[in-house]
């Protein structure tokens, strides 16, 4: 029998030869034990080599398509499926420019402009060139050692290097975590962070909202095992949990048999008064379990976060998590090691802490003098974002509807919340955009709010 395939010359032609054969196989045109040319004679039909059809052909038998019989040839097999062959279809991508530039007020966002690229790429190049193994699932020692160091310096924590744990961002460690204390029921700061509420939804975990006061969260009245909490700077409110309130969750802890997660998310930028004391430190019964990140000290796409495991619960932990690959690259975690063991983290932050401040000012001097009083600033003394309560006449929706038409994007509040969400308060960040931006940002707010206002 003789073959219809014709060839071009954008592909391979075995390439070719192998598609319109299996096309054909699939459409039924060539049933089941049909025997195909031989591999000479299809070669001499095509005008291409013997060994250009052997490979097509050596493909299809591969793949189940063709069978060979010694010494008889290639025969088409039986395929047992009745299904419809459709060619497929080649899409056109088309790269989007993106011409509109956003002033980002959103939060959560860092400068990523003054970041010491130099300096990293300098260690990161230097790291390609050592031959590393693989690495232990719970974080490089080093890295361990130095951050062991750095909590003990700067919040007050004394702690062994193998109790820190590295994962790739909270998530992912707040989901091992819920997963090893099997399934018990958690509270969450109500307001709260969405994404801890997330990794409950996902795991199908029963949560509960713990309300918020003046002085921070509240004592839980449920029956809870583990209670998620950021005592330095309350996500989003920016309450900055009492002493009292303090003391008050570690002996609910303790009488309860429950442990209290310690999200210390943003401390490192604090603009008014003594820094704040990490609950862990006060905590004599080990019922605290510590997370840290390097997403707003450094950068979000790094994906770098960590945990403190009280001691005894080490071995259960562990042995939890006796599979577990270790999931942040450990070219990234010895880079960070040698960054931090050679004083350049903490001359970061504090360049940082001193940028951040003067945005600060300069977000809040703004919308003083370009919005007005009847606009009220929430949660200021720390971290990269800011509260702002709405004046009466317009709502959340409509404020940030108004605000990405003109070129600003600002978050919603309500979506933190679990009950009673309100309606008229949004959330700007000004961890990314310059001053600038700050300034011409702050005047687009409050022309585009007042002329709807009006």
């Amino acid at each position: 029998m003789e073959l219809q395939i014709l060839l071009t010359e954008n592909k391979r032609k075995y390439k070719q030869i192998y598609e319109q054969i299996r096309q054909d196989i699939l459409k039924k045109k060539l049933p089941a034990h049909t025997q195909l040319p031989a591999k000479r004679r299809l070669a001499e039909q095509l005008n291409v080599s013997i060994m250009t059809v052997q490979i097509a052909y050596e493909q299809l038998k591969s793949e189940g398509y063709i069978y060979s019989v010694e010494r008889g040839g290639y025969f088409v097999s039986e395929v047992d499926e009745d299904f419809y062959f459709e060619e497929p279809k080649f899409l056109n991508f088309k790269q989007t420019n993106v011409t509109h530039r956003y002033i980002n007020f959103k939060n959560g966002q860092v400068d990523a402009e003054v970041f010491p690229y130099k300096t990293w790429n300098r260690l990161y190049k230097k790291q390609l060139n050592e031959r590393d193994s693989n690495h232990p699932w719970q974080g490089m020692n080093n890295l361990r050692v130095e951050i062991a160091k750095y909590l003990q310096q700067a919040r007050g924590l004394s702690v062994e290097p193998e109790q820190i744990y590295l994962f790739s961002g909270f998530q992912q460690q707040f989901m091992n975590l819920c997963l090893f204390f099997n399934q018990s029921a958690i509270g969450i700061e109500d307001p709260g962070f969405y994404r801890a509420n997330a990794v409950c939804d996902q795991l199908k975990l029963q949560s509960y909202g713990i309300p918020i006061d003046e002085e921070g969260c509240t004592v839980p009245t449920e029956n809870i095992k583990l209670l998620y909490t950021t005592p330095a700077h309350q996500y989003p409110t920016g309450t900055v949990m009492s002493i009292g309130r303090r003391t008050e969750l570690l002996r609910w802890a303790d009488k309860n048999d429950a442990y209290i997660i310690e999200d210390d998310y943003d401390s490192e930028f604090r603009y008014k008064g003594s820094p704040i004391p990490t609950l862990s430190h006060l905590d004599i019964k080990e019922k605290t379990i510590y997370f840290g990140t390097f997403s707003k000290t450094l950068l979000p796409s790094l994906r770098m976060s960590y945990l403190v495991i009280p001691s005894h619960l080490q071995l259960d932990f562990e042995a939890f998590n006796t599979n577990q690959k270790a999931t942040v690259s450990a070219i990234d975690q010895q880079v960070l090691a040698h960054f931090m063991s050679e004083g350049f983290y903490t001359s970061h932050i504090a360049k940082m802490r001193t940028l951040y401040r003067m945005k600060r000012e300069c977000l809040i001097t703004n919308i003083k003098n370009q919005l007005g009083e009847e606009y009220k600033i929430k949660g200021d003394s720390a971290g990269l974002h800011i509260i702002l309560e709405l004046r009466e006449g317009i709502n959340e929706t409509k404020a940030i509807e108004l605000a990405k038409k003109n070129g600003v994007e600002i978050d919603a509040v309500s979506t933190m919340y679990q009950c009673n969400k309100p309606t008229n308060k949004v959330m700007i960040g000004y961890g990314a955009p310059s001053m600038e931006d700050i300034q011409r940002g702050a005047g687009l707010l409050a022309s585009v709010w007042h002329d709807f206002l009006n």
